[in-house]
């Protein structure tokens, strides 16, 4: 079973690659039959998908680090 860590880095990889393929052929948002599809909506949740895996691994990755100063 994958860590923690793989499974964040899986997720931050698949959104990193959607978002390049979106970006690479950007999209009007539209709507048919009552029914909107907004492009730069799902392109604005991705990246905050992209920045939740980055917050995610950083707190996996905490340390502490004591030290003193002197004068």
């Amino acid at each position: 079973m994958p860590t923690d860590l793989e499974q964040l880095q899986a997720i931050k990889s698949q959104t990193l690659a959607i978002i390049a393929e979106l970006t690479a052929a950007p999209k009007p948002t539209y709507a048919i039959d009552g029914q909107q599809v907004a492009w730069a909506e799902y392109l604005a949740h991705l990246r905050q998908t992209v920045a939740w895996c980055d917050e995610q691994m950083a707190a996996l990755d905490a340390c502490e680090i004591k030290s003193r100063g002197f004068s």
